[in-house]
């Protein structure tokens, strides 16, 4: 009896290694396989590029950054819960013009940042409050939202950009501290509050239960339309607080934004492991999602390429993110079967 338990021992063995290295390798992919490709390309575009490794290159990188970091620490929030929020954009147009209307209407800084971040929120609750309670697709809603946000943008000033007369307003976006000018800070203070609550709180806890499957999430008692609220409100301040301070880099409110802004912000975070099918994200793989698209814009216009082809670099990043999405979500059914 001995020597045939030991000889069944022995043949599983094998067949067990077999079936785990395939996992064990794919999540070693998941945790850092876009890291590993943010350092090869970090490493070679270094070495490549003219003056991409300047002190000055390098904070221009990180300031052209600051709208898309912002913006994706709450878009992760509503990925992770199965959502997406498309009228983004248009809240950074809208909170940026009426923050310079009010400031220019009463001469107050915080009120005018305070009307603008209120205004994104409105937004935000609105959206929320349509998809959690009255079970509306999030495409259509926040396509919908968008829409009215952007013409309530024109409406501001008749679709004319409106100067800020309240010098002080500018300090949001020009100061500095320590060389590093207030906008990079205020994305860095978003990616650790957001990480905090992401990893640390019920909250976010709650938020990826919601996006792995809604139902069980209900029944183990969790408040899925008043977190998906909740996360929409998030959306939309944090919008509404990055075209506050766009306008003040810009010294004026814009009625329009780039268009691509959404979708920069949905491929950054999905380049980073953040599924569209819900359930999975990370604060540090959406940061590394940011730098990867950070990056390739940041050569690009180094090379002098044309808007036009960049577009289509743009477009292919976020097809390629989409795939590896849908790739990842393959491979995880099939290791729950």
């Amino acid at each position: 009896m001995t020597t045939t338990n030991t000889t069944t021992s022995q043949k599983t063995i094998p067949a067990a290694s077999r079936t785990t290295l395939p996992s064990l390798l794919g999540s070693v992919w998941d945790r850092m396989g876009m890291l590993l490709i943010l350092i090869v390309l970090f490493v070679m575009v270094s070495a490549l590029v003219p003056n991409f490794l300047t002190r000055v290159n390098l904070l221009g990188l990180a300031l052209a950054l600051t709208t898309v970091g912002a913006i994706a620490c709450t878009m992760l929030f509503c990925l992770a819960a199965g959502d997406f929020d498309l009228s983004a954009g248009a809240v950074v147009a809208m909170s940026g013009m009426l923050a310079a209307v009010v400031i220019n209407a009463t001469g107050s800084v915080l009120l005018g940042v305070a009307a603008g971040i209120l205004a994104g929120g409105v937004v935000g609750l609105i959206n929320g409050v349509v998809i959690a309670y009255m079970g509306i697709n999030a495409l259509i809603t926040t396509l919908a939202t968008m829409q009215m946000v952007q013409g309530m943008a024109f409406l501001v000033n008749d679709g004319k950009s409106v100067g800020i007369r309240e010098g002080r307003f500018f300090a949001l976006g020009t100061s500095s501290f320590l060389g590093v000018v207030t906008p990079i800070w205020i994305m860095l203070a978003c990616f650790v509050i957001f990480g905090l609550l992401l990893n640390r709180t019920t909250f976010g806890r709650n938020t990826l239960a919601i996006g792995g499957n809604k139902e069980a999430a209900h029944l183990a008692g969790i408040a899925v339309a008043r977190t998906k609220v909740t996360i929409f409100a998030m959306q939309g301040m944090i919008a509404g607080l990055a075209g506050i301070v766009l306008s003040s880099r810009m010294t004026t409110g814009q009625p329009n934004t780039d268009t691509s802004l959404v979708l920069q912000v949905i491929s950054a975070c999905v380049l980073g492991g953040v599924s569209l099918a819900g359930g999975v994200g990370t604060i540090t793989g959406m940061i590394t999602g940011v730098l990867i698209m950070g990056i390739v814009q940041n050569v690009m216009n180094l090379l002098n390429i044309q808007t036009f082809y960049q577009y289509v670099v743009s477009g292919a990043i976020l097809l390629t993110a989409v795939m590896l999405d849908r790739l990842q979500q393959i491979r995880r059914k099939m290791q729950n079967r």
